[in-house]
Parts: structure tokens; sequence; C-alpha cells
């Protein structure tokens, strides 16, 4: 009899797994976007979310929640149970949020559970249509001509248009009027509207329209041209080297969630990030899924440390005081 009570009291104490990562998972999977919908965001999500559901063998919910520049979203996730059943889908706004917001309620790297990266996005600069410039070169010239008088869009603080805005400002030496949205998808429909004259977004939005001719697109802010637009050049080619960046989207988990329900969220990563329908659409938006030993926790950890240091120094040489 003490035999067996002993047996029962080291099960009860030992680091079982919870029922719930044993059989996980048993219900759908929401993954929090902090971004509207229709935004590029959103769009990488409900592309991944419907090939890691297939290979889940459960439904994975998008669930759009906006608002802070996207801290509210990721707010969520970080406060979540760690059970692997609410993700995060969170672009490199991940690492500069701590040089953005003197008081965040999260730690951006310490309250969560990397999965691995999914995608590193070239931006696209463009405008509204009939602005008064043929390419780079004639649109800097007018900028510069009209200073603050030029509108640009982007989604707050810290998303990928905003750090764009950043540096083709640094780049022509320019202070432009920011107009900020509550996500892609509205600002993009603003610039197609004519309602702003500038925005730089990640190639998921703009592509659709530049191939139509609604809009044009002046340069592309990687170091190589994209597929889906080979008449647009990059920033190099087209005289302003400094305009250099792009958008990383990587996903995670709560802090604590259970290696085994961590492992099977990485296996669904890869698998969904060679989904030939995935693979195909992600073509079409000018993306490129990561390569599988990307798509890893670790190497998601090891760029987001880096990209934190990064991106706090261009924010503190920009003058950007923390929200």
């Amino acid at each position: 009899m003490k035999f067996v009570i002993r047996v029962l009291l080291a099960l009860l104490l030992s680091p079982a797994l919870p029922l719930c990562a044993q059989d996980f998972p048993h219900r759908p999977i929401t993954m929090i976007v902090p971004f509207s919908a229709g935004g590029p965001g959103d769009v990488i999500a409900r592309l991944l979310g419907n090939s890691m559901g297939a290979v889940l063998k459960q439904t994975v919910v998008i669930e759009n929640v906006v608002g802070a520049g996207g801290t509210l979203g990721t707010n969520r996730v970080a406060k979540a149970e760690p059970d692997g059943y609410t993700l995060l889908l969170m672009h490199v706004g991940q690492a500069t949020a701590p040089a953005l917001y003197a008081k965040l309620p999260f730690d951006p790297i310490g309250d969560f559970a990397p999965i691995g990266l999914v995608t590193d996005v070239p931006m696209i600069l463009v405008a509204r249509a009939n602005y008064p410039a043929k390419n780079l070169q004639e649109l800097v010239a007018y900028v510069r001509t009209q200073g603050d008088k030029v509108t640009y869009g982007n989604v707050g603080l810290g998303s990928a248009s905003h750090l764009c805005g950043l540096m083709f400002m640094s780049a022509i030496e320019t202070k432009l009027t920011p107009i900020y949205y509550k996500g892609g998808g509205p600002a993009l429909n603003d610039i197609i509207a004519g309602h702003i004259d500038v925005y730089c977004d990640p190639a998921t939005g703009p592509t659709p329209y530049i191939q139509a001719g609604t809009i044009p697109g002046f340069a592309i802010t990687s170091k190589k041209r994209v597929p889906t637009l080979p008449n647009v050049p990059t920033a190099t080619e087209a005289g302003l080297p400094k305009f250099d960046v792009t958008t990383w989207y990587g996903l995670y988990a709560p802090r604590n969630t259970p290696k085994p329900v961590v492992d099977a969220l990485v296996d669904a990563l890869q698998k969904a990030l060679r989904d030939p329908p995935l693979v195909n659409r992600f073509a079409e938006l000018s993306m490129t899924p990561v390569e599988p030993e990307q798509a890893t926790p670790a190497a998601l950890e090891t760029l987001l440390k880096s990209e934190t240091v990064r991106w706090g120094k261009i924010i503190k040489d920009a003058g950007i005081e923390p929200q």
C-alpha cells in the first residue's frame, strides 16, 4: 500500500504533461493578427492558417485585434493560456516595440515562445494615381520641393510602413506629414482613392494594383527585384542605396507553452510553408516562404534579438521618443 501511495505521489509531483498537451490539438486554434483585415499580415495569416490547419486537422481561426501599433493584439497573446490554442503572427514590430513604447504591458522576447519565421517581405514605395512623377528620381525631386505638404500613410508606430517611411525620409533628407491608419488595408484603399500621396507597404498589398496599373510602383526596398513586378527597380538601382528595408513575419505562442505543443506547431509550420497552394499564392504576392531551417524557434529568437538591437538604434537616431 505504501508503495502504491509513493507511486501516486511521484506521478502527481512529476512534471508530467497536461492532458491538453498530450492530445494537441483537439479544438480550433486562434491566430491573432494585431492589424486590420485586408492588410499584409492578415493575408499571410489566412494563407498560413489554412495550410497549418490542414496539417493539424483543426480549424485555424484568424482574429484581427487592432490598436496601439499592434500592441493590443500582441498583449492578448502574451496573456493567453500557454496551451498552443492562441498564436500570434507578428512582423518586425515585435523588435521595434521596446524602442517605441515606454511602458509595454509585455516583454516582446521573454513573454513568448517563438515557433518560427514565416516569410521576409520586400516593401514597395507607391504613390496615388496621376502623381507628378514617372520614376523614383522624379518622385524624390518633387517630394523634396513639397516637403511636409506631402502626406504618407503608415499603420502606426513600429509598423513596417512606419519604418519604411522613416528610412525614406532619412534617405531623401526631407520630412513628410504622416497619416496614421489602423491597418494596411485602409491605408492601401486611401492611396488607391487618392486621399494620401505616398505609401510604403509590404509587397503583398500593392502588387495586384501595380500590375493592373491602378497605382504606380516606384521602388522595391530589397536588394533584388521581385519576379511579379519585373519593371519596378530596386531603390539602389534607382539611386537610393540607403533606402533598404524588408519586413519579416514570425509566429509565436505564449511563454511556457509545453514543448510537445511547440514541436507540433513547428512541424505544422514547416509543412505549411511547403504546401503548393501557399507557395504559389505567396509567389503571386511577391513573397517567398522561408527555408525549413529558418522556420524554427531558434532562428526566430536569434533574429528577434538582433533586430531589436538594430532597430533600437535606428529609431533612437531618428529622434523618436518612446510613447
